[in-house]
């Protein structure tokens, strides 16, 4: 694929340290942007069916659903995510490629232990 002009002025402005910095959290806000949108709109519901069941306003959710947004709070997307049936995972991921560092183990599903029944 050809490159464009917005590709060399892109690939250009990377070199720049605190450039690529921006670019990457600009990635980030979209893609959790995106995400709330499509989940919303997966569900059936409008920014101001979501804003309802939530008990706040269609602003709030169209701005949690703008990518310029940087103001969702861990507890905010739990709401968001609990009213769309989904979850919010967070992922931190070691900077830089092939490091080979394991900072924890695979992922594993973890379930609150039940309390045992006594028997009569």
């Amino acid at each position: 694929m050809k490159k464009t002009n917005f590709d060399r002025y892109i690939q250009e402005q990377m070199k720049d340290p605190a450039f690529a910095s921006r670019f990457k959290q600009a990635g980030e806000a979209w893609d959790v942007a995106l995400q709330i949108a499509a989940l919303r709109e997966k569900a059936g519901l409008s920014q101001k069916a979501l804003a309802k069941i939530l008990k706040t306003s269609q602003q709030q959710i169209s701005r949690m659903e703008s990518p310029n947004y940087e103001g969702h709070s861990l507890s905010a997307l739990r709401r968001v995510a609990e009213a769309l049936h989904a979850r919010v995972r967070v992922v931190f991921e070691p900077e830089g490629k092939g490091t080979g560092m394991r900072v924890a183990e695979a992922s594993v599903a973890y379930r609150t232990k039940r309390a045992k029944k006594k028997r009569s």
